[in-house]
C-alpha cells in the first residue's frame, strides 16, 4: 500500500471563488477505486509556502491511471496549480 500526498499552491487568490472551487471539484477524486482516505488540508506552518495538500492511500497505479484522475489533472490541476511536490510512501517494516 502506498500513501500518496501531494502538496501544491495554486494561481488562484487566497479565499477567492476560484480557489474554493478547485478545492470542491478535486473531490472528484474520492470515487475512484482504490482510494480509501481522501483528506484535503490547509497548510498553516510558516516554514513552507504550499498551501494545501492532498493525502490519501490508493491501490496507487489504478488511481494515477484512472480517467477521473487523469481528466483532474489535464483539465484543472495543469492550468491552476502553481507549484507542488509529490511524496509516496510505503511502509517500513
Amino acid at each position: 500500500m502506498i500513501r500518496h500526498t501531494v502538496v501544491f499552491r495554486l494561481k488562484h487568490r487566497e479565499n477567492s471563488a476560484e480557489e474554493a472551487k478547485f478545492l470542491t471539484d478535486a473531490k472528484v477524486l474520492v470515487a475512484i477505486p482504490g482510494v480509501e482516505k481522501f483528506e484535503q488540508l490547509r497548510q498553516v506552518s510558516p516554514k513552507n509556502d504550499y498551501r494545501f495538500g492532498f493525502a490519501d492511500q490508493a491501490a496507487y497505479s489504478r488511481y494515477n491511471d484512472h480517467p477521473d484522475h487523469v481528466a483532474f489533472v489535464r483539465d484543472r490541476w495543469i492550468p491552476e496549480v502553481e507549484a507542488f511536490l509529490e511524496i509516496d510512501y510505503e511502509p517500513l517494516g
